[in-house]
């Protein structure tokens, strides 16, 4: 069995690498195997003799990063067959470095890990953030809107070029607004090639040459722009009943607010046959209102709360739908059925 040393290059200059590392490379007498040869420690070691074969043309051969990334730990193992070998990436292998994943979840060959500064180190300093405020680190080329916690820092790595800007961009606007600032560091700690510029989101992919040195960042995000997320109207609520939050909604019980719940329903249903969404979107918010008292009422008085209620519906839709999400033990249809006309009898909906 072969065996692959990952070695990091750190995230700037020679002058940032280890001297074991630095030794490790100028005494190798083979080729080193690298992802990519744009980073500048590769220029420099290349003028120092070392040898390097790199894996960007792979780039250009496969329409997804994954695909890439499989592919070249594919070539790094079999080419470990022969003889050992080294295999150098940006930053830290284990930060940021999903074809050092791939290579150390497989059993063909032995993986060694040496050190090198990670850009996480560099880029805080350049932004001049303490990472103890808490911060997210995320993959640009597979961003998701649902992972992004826009309370914390955000960092967002792998922006390699203009095309996975756009998409990081896009993903950002569905929260965000247009002109909201997000800064682009490039070269993080080399103190020749640096660049920190922050720019209006919807200018993320104009006019700004993107590199594997490329690294995005965002401060946590003012309350006001999140007023759409979930969490928010759970801390509205929670103040509303808190010491001095509204007298009205600190009075109310389980009880007093039953009628409002069954008003707001046929509200959304008189929207419904209006035809009118802004005016559905309206009401459905009224109603999920009624949802959050109710759980609010509860948690303060320790019996449930809204996370119970999400993960019953959540439980039943996945157990009543086996065709979907598997074979489980769903209840009757029969069984449901006789539930809801209990519900309307007690409650006067049976126009319904």
């Amino acid at each position: 069995m072969g065996q692959i040393t990952v070695v990091g290059l750190g995230a700037g200059t020679l002058d940032q690498i280890p001297l074991g590392v630095y030794r490790k490379l100028t005494n190798h007498s083979g080729i080193i195997y690298t992802r990519t040869k744009e980073h500048p420690v590769i220029q420099s070691l290349e003028n120092e003799g070392v040898q390097f074969e790199s894996m960007d043309d792979i780039y250009e051969s496969h329409d997804d990063f994954e695909s890439v990334y499989k592919n070249i730990s594919e070539v790094l193992i079999n080419k470990s067959q022969n003889e050992d070998i080294i295999y150098t990436v940006p930053g830290h292998p284990i930060v940021a470095e999903r074809t050092v994943q791939l290579l150390l979840n497989q059993n063909r060959c032995d993986v060694e890990i040496l050190g090198g500064q990670s850009f996480i180190d560099a880029l805080f300093t350049s932004v001049k953030v303490d990472p103890i405020e808490g911060f997210q680190l995320l993959d640009g080329t597979s961003l998701k809107r649902e992972q992004i916690q826009y309370r914390q820092h955000v960092v967002i790595g792998q922006v390699y070029d203009a095309m996975v800007a756009s998409d990081v961009k896009l993903t950002l606007m569905e929260d965000l607004p247009h002109d909201y600032p997000v800064t682009i560091v490039t070269a993080a700690g080399d103190p020749q090639y640096e660049r920190v510029e922050t720019v209006p989101l919807y200018q993320l992919d104009r006019g700004f040459e993107f590199s594997n040195l490329t690294t995005l960042y965002m401060k946590p995000v003012e309350e006001e722009h999140l007023h759409h997320q979930f969490q928010s109207l759970r801390d509205v609520v929670a103040i509303l009943r808190g010491p001095g939050g509204c007298p009205w909604d600190q009075k109310q019980t389980h009880e007093s607010l039953r009628r409002f719940l069954i008003e707001e329903a046929y509200e959304v249903i008189d929207a419904i046959e209006e035809e009118d969404d802004d005016h559905i979107a309206e009401e459905l918010g009224d109603v999920l209102l009624q949802v959050m008292l109710h759980s609010q009422i509860a948690e303060e008085k320790g019996y449930f709360t809204v996370d119970d209620v999400i993960r019953s519906v959540t439980d039943k839709m996945i157990e009543r739908h086996p065709h979907v999400f598997g074979d489980v033990d769903v209840e009757s249809a029969d069984e449901v059925k006789a539930n809801w006309e209990k519900i309307k009898q007690k409650d006067g909906l049976n126009q319904f």
